[in-house]
């Protein structure tokens, strides 16, 4: 154990904690988490825990102290709710006398880093009372070489107090009892009324949105890849369900993360340690580095097992669908990490948005121009599937910006400009693949375009031969379409000529053409000029 006022705890108001554990070893933690009846041992020696009631995040639930240092830089509204600083204070009171009153439990301390790149990374210091919590960030943040710890001084601090809720969130004008709130002055993250992993890891990412572009670097919600010999890196963007862990995940390309980058003067960097994959319905035929990563190390969140046998049933999502699995990113043997490199890589050449149009509108592959590209980041377009969740009867236009809304903290034109200055600088290329349907929508019985069709055209993409198809142009989109590709079948290229009622299509692109547009108008007068680079009627 180690003093807490070595470690400065005494400076946040933590003057009786005591019982000090940190940087535990995972075996440590892992005894802890059992010991404590936190967690049950699973499959492999990995360990499974329940979130309660939360199984995901808590967006409405999430706010910010509107305060001198950062009111002007951050995007207020509802992904950045406003909270007054007097109600940040009294509940991080509230949280001090927590831990100040926890007798002689351990409060569990991990200190590592946010940010592959040190010239760019975030010292992070995440406080907990669980050690399954510790557990989790040693599983997804930078774990510290020998001798990091010796003289470490937080950039940013997260106290979980899972336990601790607001019963007059009403008067202070929450949401409910549980509250994540940020106050970037203090560099301080408090967390209340939640259990779920996940909090702490976006909310270190959604630090790093905020800090990372006012330095120049553009922070992405992607993933990466790069070649065997680290040259011609590529990113993917795409939300949930258009295949960008799938597709990033290639025997043939080491992954330099799952999830969330940096793009600086210098070339990428990953911001994680690790990855927090989803793991309902896994199949170890489908993805076997997911599978293989659970073992002793893993943590488990949320799965519903055998209480006898404790076998997994992946397929149960009576829990959550959100089910998860944290581990370090060198459980991927096909890792820059797990070749004992850092997560980083040069300049990409390649940016792929991926896209899931259920609506079958979309091309199955395009290339854009810088503007165009500067558009669809904004748009961040997907298309939910009809029964894939509770109440969707037809396909759903789905709209995050940047293909990660939940988590900007500045103007989506500030990562778009940044996109646009690198795109530029580098010459990076830009690429548009929907993995969605063709020859119809997603309700008219229409085949969605195989995975083989897809991996072929990301291997056309990253291996340059796209370049020397021919383009045309399609109408409407204003995208550049090529006429042919090699191992791709011909009438999954051209989307209006694969449905059998062109009338139909036309109808239908008209539609979404016009879910683009009000969307667009959401972002304010400051994304006006892009718009010409949209679809147009």
């Amino acid at each position: 154990m180690i003093n807490g006022k070595t470690l400065g705890l005494h400076k946040l108001g933590m003057t009786e904690v005591t019982r000090i554990e940190r940087n535990l070893s995972v075996e440590s933690l892992i005894e802890d988490s059992i010991r404590l009846h936190e967690s049950h041992l699973g499959m492999k020696g990995a360990v499974m825990v329940d979130t309660g009631r939360y199984t995901g995040r808590s967006p409405k639930d999430k706010y910010f102290v509107e305060e001198n240092y950062s009111k002007d830089n951050l995007w207020w509204g509802s992904v950045n709710q406003k909270v007054e600083k007097k109600v940040f204070e009294k509940l991080y009171k509230r949280i001090i006398k927590y831990y100040n009153n926890a007798d002689d439990s351990n409060t569990y301390v991990f200190d590592g880093f946010g940010g592959a790149d040190p010239k760019y990374r975030l010292s992070v210091r995440i406080i907990a009372k669980r050690a399954w919590q510790a557990h989790f960030a040693h599983n997804m943040f930078i774990r510290p070489e020998a001798g990091e710890l010796d003289n470490f001084k937080p950039d940013f601090t997260i106290i979980n107090a899972s336990d601790v809720f607001d019963r007059k969130f009403e008067k202070h004008g929450l949401n409910s009892k549980t509250f994540i709130i940020f106050n970037l002055k203090k560099k301080i993250a408090i967390i209340g009324g939640t259990e779920y992993g996940g909090e702490m890891k976006k909310g270190i990412f959604s630090v790093l949105n905020y800090q990372l572009p006012l330095q120049g670097v553009l922070a992405m919600h992607c993933s990466a890849n790069v070649d065997f010999d680290g040259e011609n890196s590529a990113l993917f963007f795409g939300l949930s369900g258009t295949g960008k862990t799938t597709l990033s995940t290639d025997p043939n390309r080491p992954l330099i993360g799952d999830d969330e980058h940096g793009w600086s003067d210098d070339g990428i960097f990953n911001f994680e340690g690790g990855c927090y994959a989803k793991v309902i319905n896994l199949d170890k035929e489908a993805e076997p580095d997911i599978y293989n990563a659970i073992r002793h190390g893993a943590l488990l969140e949320n799965v519903v097992f055998d209480e006898k046998t404790r076998k997994i049933d992946f397929t149960d999502g009576s829990k959550t669908e959100n089910t998860r699995v944290s581990y370090p990113l060198n459980f991927i043997k096909n890792s820059v990490f797990a070749n004992s490199k850092p997560s980083m890589a040069g300049h990409p050449k390649t940016v792929i948005f991926l896209t899931c149009d259920a609506y079958g509108i979309f091309p199955a592959i395009s290339k854009l121009t810088v503007e165009q590209a500067m558009y669809y980041f904004i748009s961040g377009y997907t298309a939910k599937v009809a029964g894939t969740e509770r109440g969707i009867t037809e396909p759903q236009a789905t709209f995050s910006p940047c293909f990660g809304g939940p988590f900007l903290t500045l103007h989506p034109l500030k990562y778009a400009e940044l996109l646009r200055e690198k795109l530029n600088t580098h010459k990076s290329k830009v690429y548009l693949v929907n993995t969605g349907w063709v020859g119809g929508s997603a309700l008219d019985g229409a085949n969605r375009i195989s995975i083989q069709n897809t991996r072929a055209m990301i291997t056309a993409i990253l291996d340059g031969s796209i370049e020397n198809s021919s383009f045309e142009k399609f109408p409407i989109l204003g995208l550049d379409i090529p006429q042919s590709l090699e191992g791709v079948d011909q009438d999954v290229l051209n989307p209006r000529d694969a449905w059998d009622n062109t009338d139909a299509y036309d109808k239908l692109l008209k539609h979404l053409v016009n879910l683009f547009n009000e969307n667009f108008k959401t972002y304010g007068s400051e994304v006006e000029y892009l718009l010409s680079a949209g679809p147009k009627l």
